[in-house]
This record gives structure tokens, C-alpha cells and sequence, in this order.
């Protein structure tokens, strides 16, 4: 299981006249966090600085971050610090700078760039990316009332209706076994299954945290 954001977006903050404009993407390749970089920087080819981070992977081996001019460890570092404090990967953010003439000095533009990820994230949305695994549940049909009474927690993605009813649920990967003593404890063993394949999913992320 792994986070990133769920979709291309745009915000722009104001800061003592310098306008902030934080574009945060998808990235699953090095090559595809690259070509966004140079995309946003061709776009905003005239401002003051167009400063980059991304994360890649499952495992985040691959992190970078650059200053594009700023003081060093002023706008890179803070960037990528927000994504790693909320846990994504695959992201990509460029935060593009028009200097509005008033000096923020290096406290001033550690917050501003970090608080412009910050409202980018927030707007984008986050998604879960987790392995779930399809089961084929066969039953007789006396046991459709049940199973769709006691199992409307599980999502279903196909039924069929053919000498035996078989429903195919998406059951998260570490729940599986669960999962499957339940229906078999319900239907006091009156079922078979099959494990099918597994298949990477995403899904909004909803945070725990206050």
C-alpha cells in the first residue's frame, strides 16, 4: 500500500507581493516526473524561479529536489519534506515563483514554498494504491439473501446466475483470509472459492490523523 496524489492540480498564494504557483502531478517514472519539470518551467519560462521535487516508487527510492536559484535548502527541501511528512510517492511539484519585490528571507520562503504543497496537496487529493484480491464465491441460490445481507461490506464486481450464482468480490490483500473464514462460518461451509488474481487498485485515502 502506498499513497499519492489523485489528480493534476493548480493553486497560487500571494506572499508579501511574490506570487507562489504550485503545480503538483502523477509522476510513476523518473523520466515522466522530468518532462513535467520541463513542461511547467517552458510554461513559466519568464519567472523568477520554477523550484522542483518528486518522490517515485513504491518504495521511494527515488527522491529529488532542486532549488532552481533560491537559497540553498530554502524551497527544494521544504517541498519535498511536505511530501514525505504526508506519506506520498509517485508526486511531482513544481512551485514557480514571480518575485513581487519585497525579500522574504530564508524562514520566510521555507514557509511559503512549503505551504504552497501543502494547499496543492490538499486541493489534488490523495489516493490509496493497495493490492486487493478477486475471489470467486460460488453458492447455491438459497444463499443470495444471506451472502448479500451479511457480506454488503465487500464489494462485489460481477455475478453471474448459471447452475451455481457466483459473485466476485475485491477483498484487500491482508483481509483475504478473514474474509474467507467469515463466508465459510456464515454459510456453515456451504461455498466454494477461488482465488483469482491480484490486481493493484486505488482508492480515496481517508486520513486518520486529526
Amino acid at each position: 500500500m502506498y499513497l499519492a496524489i489523485k489528480q493534476y492540480t493548480e493553486v497560487e498564494i500571494i506572499i508579501n507581493k511574490s506570487r507562489f504557483i504550485a503545480q503538483i502531478n502523477r509522476a510513476e517514472t523518473e523520466e515522466e516526473a522530468i518532462d513535467f519539470i520541463k513542461q511547467i518551467k517552458k510554461k513559466h519560462y519568464n519567472a523568477t524561479h520554477n523550484c522542483s521535487c518528486y518522490i517515485i516508487g513504491p518504495n521511494k527510492l527515488i527522491q529529488k529536489q532542486n532549488d532552481d536559484g533560491e537559497p540553498s535548502g530554502t524551497a527544494g527541501i521544504p517541498m519535498i519534506e511536505v511530501l514525505r511528512k504526508t506519506n506520498l510517492t509517485d508526486t511531482v511539484v513544481v512551485v514557480t515563483r514571480y518575485f513581487g519585490g519585497i525579500k522574504l528571507g530564508a524562514s520566510g520562503l521555507i514557509r511559503a514554498y512549503s505551504q504552497a504543497v501543502s494547499e496543492a496537496i490538499k486541493a489534488a487529493g490523495i489516493i490509496e494504491k493497495k493490492s486487493m484480491r478477486l475471489i470467486d464465491v460460488y453458492f447455491d441460490y438459497s444463499l443470495i439473501g444471506l451472502l448479500e445481507h451479511k457480506l454488503i461490506c465487500y464489494e462485489v464486481i460481477n455475478r453471474t446466475y448459471l447452475e451455481k450464482v457466483c459473485f466476485t468480490y475485491r477483498i484487500d490483500e491482508d483481509k483475504v483470509q478473514n474474509f474467507l473464514d467469515y463466508i465459510i462460518d456464515i454459510t456453515n461451509n456451504n461455498v466454494n472459492y477461488e482465488l483469482k488474481d491480484l490486481v493493484l487498485c486505488e482508492v480515496d485515502y481517508l486520513s486518520t490523523s486529526s
